[in-house]
């Protein structure tokens, strides 16, 4: 059984580990892949920079996004996501710690399936990754491009 991809796009190096450590945690096998800023996550998503020859394999079935990126901020990622074909329909889940009305408001507006604040502490962190990842690519019925 191939896995599942994942990309996590999170620039906080703290919440990066803590995000790897509890996908580390979970039964089910996910290959999760990690871009650091906003201009990463696309180099990986559209296979051009470091991640050219990308395998089409390894094409994220579920991104869950940070919207304070250096450089490109998550909101620009989600509109070159939502313009390209292939990603039209791939689940995008804002994790971040806005909660500002105007940043979910925006985020829904271009695209984006779900928008979470980050749990302060490991384990509901961890949970909410698990539920997150079982929903979007266990149990969610979702439109092949």
């Amino acid at each position: 059984m191939s896995k599942d991809t994942i990309l996590l796009v999170e620039d906080h190096p703290d919440e990066a580990e803590l995000a790897l450590r509890g996908f580390a945690k979970m039964a089910d096998d996910y290959d999760v892949q990690l871009a650091r800023d906003g201009e990463e996550a696309l180099d990986f998503l559209f296979s051009r920079g470091q991640h050219r020859g990308r395998p089409s394999a390894r094409k994220p079935g579920l991104i869950i996004l940070d919207l304070s990126l250096p450089g490109i901020d998550g909101f620009e990622v989600v509109q070159q996501l939502r313009e390209h074909s292939d990603y039209r329909y791939t689940p995008v889940v804002v994790l971040t710690t806005s909660d500002e009305q105007s940043d979910i408001l925006q985020s829904y507006n271009l695209g984006v399936n779900s928008y979470l604040c980050k749990p302060l502490d490991f384990e509901n962190f961890s949970d909410v990754l698990q539920l997150v990842s079982h929903y979007w690519l266990r149990n969610n019925a979702a439109p092949r491009p």
